[in-house]
């Protein structure tokens, strides 16, 4: 089953952006066009948009004037493969960057990454600082890290040789090692399970939903990104995000990016809006989407109101 056919999405447009080397990206637009802020949504590792689909109609529901614009990475969803070499952090901050320039060219912009798009959005900005308070009017960095993921929880697993004779393995064989996914899906479904979504009792249909995300993801995609982890530092990055309006939240529970990180990232960011959900896991959007979406819709309105952004951004609540 298709991840996107399991819940009912609003009215969207589609459309394809090719990066600057190539790959096309499938990009979702709501909201209308000539919206005064857009707000763009970068999902994780071995997921795709539909992970943002419960916290994107609250949004829209919520905002009906802004713009919503989600997208695949490269590798992941409906959006093409790429060569292998590709698939790292710095690729997609150039991603990112294409996919500005092609949807939202003008207008302030609010980014919300949610694990590895969180890291997408800091590696875009290390890169990219001048659009701090320029076009960028506001961050959230969901489930997410700016450096030391191989340091604690789940994490420290980047570190094991197994890791390396995984994608070594991969490159040899991508369709056995597919197969052979699928059936350690099933195998570790409880320690995945806990891993992402915590200790609450949580619904059938989301557990669906993240199935079949991680299921339909290639095993090459898969086992590449993981060398992205294992030495990501944007530490520098926090520093510049003091200039705008920023929220930092987790999961209490969140195995794969534990509290710690978002602890120390809020703790780099003055008058950081820190939210932590208790007892939800890394896949807290999908868990507990009400939350989250409150907390986007806080850092909408103080992008709104911030003397950085120029001109009027007239949100309907």
């Amino acid at each position: 089953m298709s991840p996107t056919s399991i819940i009912p999405t609003s009215a969207e447009r589609r459309a394809t952006v090719s990066t600057e080397d190539g790959v096309a990206l499938a990009v979702r637009e709501y909201g209308p066009r000539d919206a005064d802020l857009t707000v763009v949504l970068l999902h994780g590792h071995c997921l795709r948009t539909a992970s943002w689909t419960y916290v994107r109609n609250a949004l829209a529901r919520r905002y009906p004037g802004a713009r919503i614009v989600c997208y695949d990475h490269r590798g992941h969803g409906d959006s093409a493969a790429a060569s292998p070499r590709t698939y790292n952090l710095e690729q997609l901050g150039n991603d990112l960057r294409d996919v500005l320039d092609a949807v939202a060219p003008t207008g302030p912009v609010v980014l919300v990454g949610h694990s590895m798009g969180g890291m997408t959005v800091l590696t875009y900005l290390s890169r990219n600082p001048h659009e701090i308070g320029r076009r960028v009017a506001g961050v959230a960095l969901i489930a997410t890290a700016a450096n030391g993921l191989a340091a604690g929880g789940f994490g420290r697993l980047l570190r094991r040789p197994a890791v390396s004779t995984f994608q070594a393995a991969v490159r040899r064989a991508p369709g056995i090692m597919h197969h052979a996914k699928l059936m350690a899906c099933k195998v570790f479904a409880p320690i995945i399970h806990a891993a992402e979504f915590g200790d609450r009792t949580v619904s059938p249909r989301v557990l669906t939903l993240a199935n079949a995300m991680h299921n339909e993801t290639p095993i090459v995609t898969m086992a590449s990104f993981l060398s992205a982890f294992m030495d990501y530092d944007q530490t520098d990055a926090l520093t510049v995000l003091s200039k705008i309006p920023t929220l930092v939240l987790c999961g209490t529970a969140d195995l794969l990016t534990p509290p710690s990180h978002s602890i120390a990232m809020a703790a780099a960011v003055a008058s950081a809006d820190f939210v932590l959900v208790d007892g939800a896991g890394h896949s807290v959007i999908l868990e507990r989407p009400m939350e989250v979406t409150g907390a986007i819709a806080r850092l909408m309105t103080r992008a709104s109101d911030a003397d950085a952004v120029e001109g009027t951004l007239s949100l309907v609540a």
